[in-house]
């Protein structure tokens, strides 16, 4: 069976957590968080990074932080998972959710300004796939309401953003705060995982605060305060030194996880184009973002042709997935606010099918699935 992902241990995972244990600091916020967290501050320019034991609680975080309050709305995709919605309801927000794009499942940032309130009070965009959202014309559209901006960039870990001058921008630098996940099925992962950006710097000392449990506790170790105690909301943020030992040697073979990624990509393409089945549409790559090939997923007609495709590969040793349930239509939202109607969201849902992608999935893999994947539609519709 040709799984739908595996995660892969690609160097020094294994010795790295030997090191930390031997260490005899397994707790956060050790020798490995602060590896992995200047990681980030150095490659991508991010001024403030925090280790997160998800990207979950990265947003989670996000949400304290820009102090959501009942009543507040905040704007995101429908298409998208739920922790996005999550962390803003827990804190009592009023969601607001836009469409898609029509050629991608991206929020539709056209449809932004409509949707804003004298309630609004921030935006959150999620780069589906890797893929970057019009972070341009997003930014201008948050600047001129004076909201906050959010990424959700989950699955955007190693990607960037291209004005119209051609310059590349890393996606996790636009809004006042960014949220990645090393979730098993990203391009880099430790099983479970996140990441906090912080860019705007106001939010910099109580970032802090939040992730050590509401406490002062890593001005103390600063020698800022004589002691520490409780002094804002907070929890247990930090991720083991054991995940984050992982993660930093994953990290150290970013180049190598990413080259292999986009040479998979790369085939998945190939092969579509030389069979050229005309009932598909293939992943869509706009011309403002590069692509750190998170995923490779197809379109197919319908629901039902979906579904009858996934049985077929599984049947033939390949395991392929659909992707979210719109959150607008899913029942805990429909029961509170009512449910719209978001056209290419739901296309989305009912047609788009992920196919799997892997550091160790090989060429041959590859090239078995798309072979299948026609034979399927010249022989079995």
């Amino acid at each position: 069976m040709i799984k739908f992902n595996k995660p892969s241990i690609v160097g020094n995972e294994i010795e790295f957590i030997k090191d930390a244990a031997a260490s005899g600091h397994l707790s956060g916020n050790g020798k490995y968080t602060k590896l992995c967290q200047q990681f980030f501050e150095k490659k991508y320019g991010f001024s403030k990074t925090l280790l997160t034991t998800s990207c979950t609680d990265a947003l989670e975080m996000a949400a304290i932080l820009i102090d959501i309050q009942e009543g507040d709305e905040v704007i995101m995709p429908s298409f998208t998972f739920v922790s996005t919605a999550n962390a803003f309801v827990l804190r009592g927000a009023k969601l607001i959710f836009i469409d898609s794009e029509e050629k991608t499942p991206n929020i539709d940032h056209d449809k932004l300004e409509e949707a804003i309130t004298n309630n609004t009070k921030a935006i959150v965009v999620v780069h589906y796939a890797g893929f970057s959202c019009d972070m341009e014309k997003i930014v201008e559209i948050v600047k001129k309401h004076n909201l906050f901006l959010i990424e959700d960039a989950a699955q955007a870990i190693d990607n960037y953003c291209i004005d119209n001058e051609s310059n590349r921008r890393p996606l996790g630098s636009f809004g006042d705060l960014a949220t990645f996940s090393f979730h098993e099925t990203k391009n880099i992962n430790c099983g479970e995982g996140g990441l906090l950006v912080i860019n705007n710097e106001k939010f910099v000392n109580r970032a802090e605060i939040i992730w050590e449990k509401g406490t002062n506790r890593l001005s103390f170790f600063r020698g800022e305060v004589d002691k520490y105690g409780w002094v804002d909301v907070g929890s247990s943020f930090l991720p083991s030194e054991l995940n984050a030992a992982f993660l930093f040697a994953q990290l150290q073979k970013i180049e190598v996880i990413q080259s292999k990624r986009l040479l998979l990509i790369k085939r998945y393409f190939d092969n579509f184009s030389k069979f050229g089945i005309k009932q598909i549409s293939l992943m869509y790559e706009n011309t403002y973002s590069t692509s750190n090939a998170h995923m490779f997923y197809i379109i197919c007609e319908n629901l039902g042709v979906r579904t009858r495709l996934i049985e077929f590969l599984k049947k033939n040793g390949v395991l392929s997935v659909f992707h979210y349930i719109p959150l607008h239509s899913s029942p805990f939202y429909f029961e509170i606010q009512g449910s719209d109607v978001l056209v290419n969201a739901q296309k989305f849902s009912d047609r788009l099918l992920r196919l799997p992608l892997y550091y160790d999935l090989s060429d041959n893999e590859v090239d078995y699935i798309v072979e299948k994947i026609n034979y399927f539609y010249k022989n079995e519709l």
